[in-house]
């Protein structure tokens, strides 16, 4: 046992799938007394090895610290594990994917059974944990009391970021941010679809896809100050009306090439929806108010 073991803070960890696997290796390689359990007790057996304590149940597991990291399937998963164990006392730190709903219910059930509650939203995959220049992070919403108190424990496997005593908050900043992701995905594959028949190699096409793609992520910077100011035509360089004139061109390239436009269409309807409001002059911003029901 490294000498330094006994000043850090010990943790249970619920969960051993790849993320979790990953959370165990990076505390103990710090020196964290752990305490593990994991539904199928043979995915314990490697952390054994390296000085992990298995519980036999998830009930011992929690009862071993005051602080308890649970990285589970999904909200059912930890409704079942959890169910008739005493959380009194307890500092409950929710890594499992959920809605902001569930994070939020989760938070009241803690609550209930007088235990303080984080929820927290992972942007990190299992190879990234651990390794700081990777730049993973969590999402942490809730308790700023527990947050605080275990915060250089949590900062361990991955940087932190807390945004608020909602607890619902981590849970929604984690779906914004994937679902730019997915939104960004998208363009890159109608982008590749196009090119796809041609001869043209998707290799020299990506690194000019890349460059473009991060020249234009600081519009989000201008989409958030209109947002604040409720003022959409502020900075606007290329207009709605404009955008919505050029529409066609990327439809007919689409229909040219054989590329169905059935990602981009929906966007550009939206378009077409905000300019029939007589929003011509304004940026895209609007059709965020045509999003919200």
């Amino acid at each position: 046992m490294a000498p330094n073991t006994v000043e850090k803070t010990p943790v249970t960890l619920l969960g051993l799938g790849a993320m979790g696997t990953a959370l165990a290796r990076t505390w103990l390689a710090a020196g964290h007394p752990l305490t593990v359990w994991n539904r199928t007790s043979a995915r314990a057996t490697a952390l054994a090895a390296e000085g992990a304590r298995v519980a036999d149940t998830a009930a011992d597991a929690v009862a071993a610290n005051t602080l308890t990291v649970v990285c589970l399937l999904d909200d059912t998963s930890l409704e079942q594990v959890l169910a008739g164990t005493d959380l009194a006392g307890r500092d409950l730190v929710n890594l499992t994917t959920g809605t902001p709903a569930q994070a939020r219910a989760r938070a009241e059930w803690a609550r209930e059974r007088g235990a303080r509650y984080l929820d927290g939203g992972i942007m990190a995959v299992p190879p990234m944990i651990g390794v700081p220049e990777a730049g993973g992070y969590v999402f942490y919403s809730g308790s700023r009391e527990l947050f605080e108190a275990h915060r250089e424990t949590l900062a361990t496997p991955a940087g932190t970021t807390y945004v608020g005593e909602d607890a619902g908050h981590a849970a929604l900043h984690d779906v914004a941010l994937l679902s730019a992701m997915y939104g960004m995905f998208a363009g890159a594959a109608h982008a590749f679809a196009l090119i796809r028949k041609e001869d043209i190699d998707p290799a020299s096409l990506a690194p000019l896809l890349a460059d473009w793609l991060v020249a234009m992520a600081p519009s989000v910077h201008q989409t958030a100050d209109q947002l604040r100011s409720g003022d959409y035509t502020k900075g606007v360089v290329s207009s709605l009306a404009m955008q919505v004139a050029g529409a066609p061109t990327f439809l007919s390239t689409a229909e040219q090439q054989g590329v169905s436009p059935e990602l981009l269409s929906p966007y550009f309807e939206l378009m077409r929806r905000r300019l029939a409001e007589g929003r011509g002059e304004e940026d895209l911003t609007g059709v965020i108010d045509l999003l919200v029901r």
